[in-house]
C-alpha cells in the first residue's frame, strides 16, 4: 500500500475533500445560490469547482492562521461566482433550439427540388391545351393577353383553360392543394 491511501483504495485527500463537502457544502451552496440569482444548477457547479480548488490547494486549507477552512472556501466561491457572472455578460446569450414565432420558415433546397419534380410530372398529365396555357401564364409569367396572342385564342379561353388546368393539378397533387389557390 502506498502512502496517503487507505485500504478501500481512496486517498486521504479524497476523504478530506468528502469531509469538507459535508461540513461546508450547505453554506457554500447557500452563498452561491444567492450569487447565481437562484440558478441551482450554476450554484451546484460552482460548489463543485470550489471543492476542486480546495483539493488542488490542500496547503491553503491547513494554514495555521485559519481556525476553519470555511473563510477560504467562501472567498474562493465568491470569486468563482463573480468570474462566472462576468463571463456570462461578456458573451452573447446562448441560442435555443426553438424557432421564434416571428421567424420566416423556408423549405430547404431538397424539398423545393422534390416539389418541382412532382409538379413537372403532374403537368405532364394535363391536356396539351391546358399545359400550354399553364406554362405560359404561370411558369413564364406571361399575362393573359400575351398568352392569348401567342396561342391565337381569346383571353377568356386562356382564363378558363388556366382555371381547369389548376383544378386538374389540385386533384393530381392533393398535398399541394393549398399552394395552388
Amino acid at each position: 500500500m502506498t502512502a496517503g491511501t487507505t485500504t478501500s483504495g481512496t486517498t486521504t485527500a479524497e476523504h478530506e475533500l468528502a469531509a469538507l463537502a459535508r461540513e461546508h457544502g450547505r453554506p457554500l451552496f447557500a452563498l452561491l445560490l444567492r450569487l447565481s440569482d437562484g440558478d441551482r444548477q450554476r450554484a451546484e457547479d460552482l460548489v463543485q469547482e470550489t471543492l476542486v480548488r480546495a483539493w488542488q490547494h490542500p496547503e491553503a486549507l491547513r494554514a495555521e492562521n485559519f481556525a476553519s477552512a470555511r473563510p477560504w472556501l467562501l472567498t474562493v466561491a465568491r470569486r468563482l461566482a463573480i468570474d462566472a457572472r462576468r463571463a456570462r455578460r461578456a458573451r452573447p446569450p446562448e441560442v435555443v433550439d426553438a424557432v421564434p414565432e416571428n421567424a420566416r420558415v423556408t423549405a430547404d433546397h431538397a424539398e423545393r427540388a422534390a416539389a418541382a419534380l412532382d409538379v413537372r410530372e403532374a403537368v405532364k398529365t394535363l391536356t396539351p391545351h391546358h399545359r400550354d396555357v399553364l406554362v405560359l401564364v404561370y411558369f413564364r409569367g406571361a399575362s393573359v393577353a400575351e398568352a392569348a396572342e401567342i396561342l391565337g385564342i381569346p383571353p377568356g379561353t386562356v382564363k378558363s383553360r388556366a382555371y381547369y388546368a389548376l383544378r386538374a393539378l389540385r386533384q393530381v397533387l392533393p398535398g399541394y392543394a393549398t399552394d395552388l389557390r
